[in-house]
């Protein structure tokens, strides 16, 4: 090479190479000093860390109703995290109101109304309409907008509005107008919840004091599990006995996480439990902790609890020191993580993808350690269990089942709510020895056996024992216990069609056969005739083909219409 001299040995290197390299950091666009200063001091103290991505977009929501830009860009900054991660984590999230530069700030008032299967029979749409009606006038303003939300766990109380963050039960306008009126926006916590010092008079965290000794061994509680057969009530129903010991048999340490996203429709038992005894069932969730020795645990409910999130984070407080660190994490609008996979992405900071199986949560769970996931009804009965002995839980149950389930019960009955009754009961006498009978006016016609995705089942079939194992040959499955009852004034062909498109709005879009199946299932059932080979076929696929089970089973209530409401299907001259 010419000017080299004799001898030199040539190098090439990067322009750059020799000069400071600035410290890495995450790319993306401008932080503006005003939004970093805002967030933070918003921040505090707080760890700056991605596991609290949720909780600091929460902090920003609830602060300004919305979140910038700008915000989001200073949040991206405080946690050393790409403006694209916090963009698609914010995005995810059906709670977090997000604006771009350059658009109008949102009305800061969010109104609610739930549009999910029984509220719409109570004319949720109806009152949507109105309510839109009457945005920007002087009983609303500009100071509130309205806005369609999945179930929101009081279908016993429908239709339902939530104004900010305080439910509407039976709502109707004027009571939405009210509610504006007073600046009623705010939870309501119920008088009649049981606390700390009630609970311990009643001889509450006993039992855990003597796990904790030592005068109670760990084997007796694994065996009084085993002994009554107990499975999660979270919709799998896995044993949780054998749950427990295969997390306990995994090389520590270990951690703990307690589903409370409870947004099947129709489900409210979770919340019904929670609002009333929160604290048998944070007792049972200390004595899981105990018994695989995991010293955090993260209770993670959903964002349509308020009150709930209200009540523990009260009476947290109150517990002793020395126990597990129980963290309190927030869901934000998102059906998916009910999924345990998906639960343990939301609270490590993520968008709420389910994982690929396996390795299973038992093996590596959250944060990459073996975790214990038990669903809020599984920890509450915990206590009554080990205390009672498994022959009180083995001495209840109906047809040949054997236990106690908490059933939500909804739609045309008389008297709806959470019923606990023997495992095993049927539709037709939880009807009749539970609710009241069916409402005035109203024939028993069909029902929802295990709430949206369980398939249903006409009248005719009331008589099928409601437990784990008993529904599964005929398209169905118990799940969660949610059992809604319909009347000869409900179309099975509408109720069907809005779950799927429940369906379609609360998938991760992760995996095609469920991102695109629930949105061309809900297209072709919109259609006036149904294509029952089509859809029947499309509906297999999504079962075979789906990641987790939000696809797998979206297509069961439309395979139950079209296998047991051939009526309901027939062009309507053929009918007449």
């Amino acid at each position: 090479m010419a000017g080299s001299l004799p001898g030199e040995v040539l190098r090439f290197e990067h322009p750059g190479a020799g000069r400071r390299r600035a410290k890495p950091t995450p790319k993306g666009r401008e932080v503006l000093p005003q939004a970093k200063h805002e967030v933070g001091a918003l921040l505090g103290d707080r760890p700056r860390d991605r596991q609290y991505l949720i909780e600091y977009l929460h902090l920003i929501q609830d602060r300004w109703h919305q979140i910038s830009a700008a915000h989001l860009a200073a949040l991206a900054d405080e946690l050393r995290l790409a403006f694209a991660e916090v963009f698609e984590t914010a995005t995810f999230y059906a709670h977090f109101d997000i604006v771009k530069e350059g658009e109008p700030d949102l009305a800061p008032l969010v109104i609610r109304v739930c549009e999910s299967v029984t509220c719409a029979m109570f004319g949720a749409e109806a009152l949507y309409a109105e309510l839109r009606a009457l945005e920007g006038s002087d009983g609303l303003g500009a100071a509130a907008r309205v806005v369609r939300a999945p179930c929101v766990g009081l279908c016993d109380q429908a239709p339902v509005a939530e104004v900010g963050h305080h439910f509407l039960h039976r709502a109707t306008a004027p009571d939405v107008l009210d509610a504006v009126a007073r600046d009623d926006t705010h939870p309501h916590i119920p008088d009649d919840t049981i606390g700390y010092d009630d609970y311990v008079a009643g001889g509450g965290y006993r039992l855990l004091e003597r796990l904790r000794s030592g005068a109670l061994p760990v084997e007796d509680v694994l065996a009084a599990l085993d002994g009554t057969g107990l499975r999660g009530m979270g919709g799998a129903g896995f044993p949780a006995g054998r749950k427990w010991r295969s997390v306990r048999n995994e090389p520590g340490p270990r951690l703990m996480a307690v589903n409370g996203d409870e947004g099947e429709p129709g489900t409210f038992k979770d919340r019904h439990y929670l609002n009333t005894d929160p604290h048998r069932f944070l007792e049972g969730t200390l004595i899981g902790a105990h018994v695989v020795e995991a010293e955090d645990v993260y209770l993670y409910i959903r964002d349509e609890y308020p009150v709930a999130r209200a009540i523990l984070e009260r009476e947290i407080a109150r517990l002793p020191p020395g126990l597990p660190r129980l963290h309190l994490r927030r869901g934000a609008g998102a059906y998916i993580c009910g999924e345990e996979s998906s639960m343990l992405e939301s609270i490590e900071g993520k968008r709420g993808l389910p994982r690929h199986k396996p390795p299973f949560p038992y093996q590596m769970g959250l944060f990459g350690r073996p975790t214990l996931i038990n669903n809020i009804e599984t920890l509450y009965w915990i206590r009554d269990i080990v205390e009672r002995g498994p022959e009180w839980w083995t001495g209840h149950g109906r047809h040949g089942r054997v236990g106690l389930r908490s059933y939500s019960v909804s739609g045309r009955v008389r008297q709806p709510g959470v019923k606990l009754a023997p495992a095993g009961i049927t539709a037709q006498e939880l009807i009749d020895e539970h609710c009241g009978g069916m409402a005035d006016g109203h024939r028993f016609a069909a029902y929802l056996p295990g709430g949206a995705s369980g398939g249903i089942l006409p009248a005719s079939m009331a008589d099928i024992p409601l437990d784990f194992g008993t529904l599964e040959k005929y398209g169905c499955f118990i799940g969660s216990a949610a059992v809604v009852i319909f009347s000869q004034q409900d179309s099975v062909q509408g109720i069907a069609l809005n779950l799927m498109r429940f369906f379609e709005d609360e998938s991760c879009g992760q995996c095609t056969p469920c991102r695109s199946g629930t949105q061309k299932a809900r297209m072709l059932m919109e259609r006036g005739a149904w294509d029952a080979d089509l859809l029947s076929e499309l509906g297999q696929v999504m079962r075979d083909a789906s990641i987790c089970g939000l696809g797998q089973a979206a297509s069961n209530p439309l395979a139950c219409v079209i296998k047991y409401f051939p009526e309901a299907l027939a062009p309507k001259e053929a009918a007449e």
